[in-house]
């Protein structure tokens, strides 16, 4: 098993996080796509692990902390490290240490790139990022925002802690309609997923369902509401992890209109 840069042939599957065999994820649109588009010019970097029959098992991708809606400076920030779980497709690659050799990759290369440190995020529960395996690769939490926790590991001395951009404020309900709102960056598949299954079921609502999306690219942006992917039905944020079904998103605003016609 060997780490390398992602080759430009297999730009395809990491767009679709090696799981070309899922309806779900190619349900998520583009949109990872386009965002690679812009942030190849933003220090983005992305790594993969191949198994010695040149198979990918796993990815990871991280980009200067400065990029991000995150406080900190002269870090890298990692987005996620993927190893593929599932017995479709390309297989399991799980417990064969890929994910501890792309985490190693990554931070000797953002070492080799001058950073102070390496920054993560984590669950506190066990799933998905868990953050307990994080710290078992010797990373200290600094923050943390509900089930959410950054850690980071300097490499050197004078390198600041991090912190969280914490949520300042949400969407407003509008008078005389349901304003379904999205907070979108394009990172993450199954983020994309809710935008696109909520975006879906405001149109076949109709009116007086208003669809707004919110792009948070642009790092003032999500700095400016302390929220990178998120869904709202007026001003009731619905869970996005793991992504809700449309049926529960479709539910979720017809309540909301069940309500505005009282």
């Amino acid at each position: 098993m060997k780490v390398i840069d992602l080759p430009v042939e297999q730009e395809q599957a990491y767009f679709l996080c090696l799981e070309e065999w899922s309806e779900e994820i190619r349900e998520a649109g583009d949109h990872k796509a386009r965002w690679f588009e812009r942030m190849r010019d933003q220090g983005l970097r992305v790594k993969v692990a191949v198994d010695d029959s040149g198979t990918i098992g796993g990815l990871i991708h991280y980009v200067p902390i400065e990029k991000v809606a995150v406080e900190g400076r002269d870090l890298y920030y990692l987005y996620c490290i993927w190893v593929h779980g599932y017995t479709q497709g390309r297989g399991n690659f799980r417990k064969r240490g890929m994910g501890k050799a792309l985490l190693a990759a990554a931070e000797q290369d953002a070492r080799g790139l001058g950073a102070k440190g390496f920054v993560v995020w984590g669950l506190s529960l066990p799933f998905f990022m868990r953050a307990a395996w994080f710290r078992r690769q010797g990373y200290h939490r600094v923050d943390r925002d509900g089930m959410q926790e950054l850690l980071w590991k300097p490499f050197s001395d004078d390198a600041v802690p991090p912190r969280w951009i914490k949520q300042k404020k949400k969407p407003a309900a509008e008078a005389g309609q349901v304003t379904v709102t999205c907070f979108k960056n394009g990172w993450c598949p199954a983020q994309n997923l809710v935008y696109e299954r909520a975006k879906r079921a405001a149109a076949e609502l109709g009116p007086p369902v208003v669809f707004r999306e919110i792009d948070t690219f642009r790092r003032e942006v999500a700095a400016e509401w302390g929220i990178t992917d998120a869904l709202f039905v007026d001003s009731r944020p619905i869970r996005t992890g793991p992504p809700p079904s449309y049926e529960s998103i479709r539910k979720a605003i017809l309540r909301r209109l069940a309500a505005l016609r009282k």
